[in-house]
């Protein structure tokens, strides 16, 4: 189910937008309340990049799957 604060995104611009925002943190020069809202839009998109991958991964497998639904 797709959150309503996050605007569609491929897996590539999710995953860009993730680094992104790993960087501003792992610099440490971030204020306490926008390291807090980085890190939350960071978990957004993890959930963004897994839902995408997991798709992926099952049209891969019924992409790959004999019609008696073996591989």
């Amino acid at each position: 189910m797709a959150d309503p604060e996050v605007p569609e995104l491929s897996f590539e611009d999710a995953l860009a937008a993730l680094e992104a925002r790993v960087r501003d943190l792992e610099r440490g020069e971030v204020p306490l309340e926008r390291a807090l809202a980085l890190y939350e839009e960071g978990v957004k998109l993890v959930r963004t990049c897994h839902e995408k991958l997991d798709a992926a991964d099952k049209r891969i497998t019924e992409l790959s799957s004999d019609p008696t639904g073996r591989l």
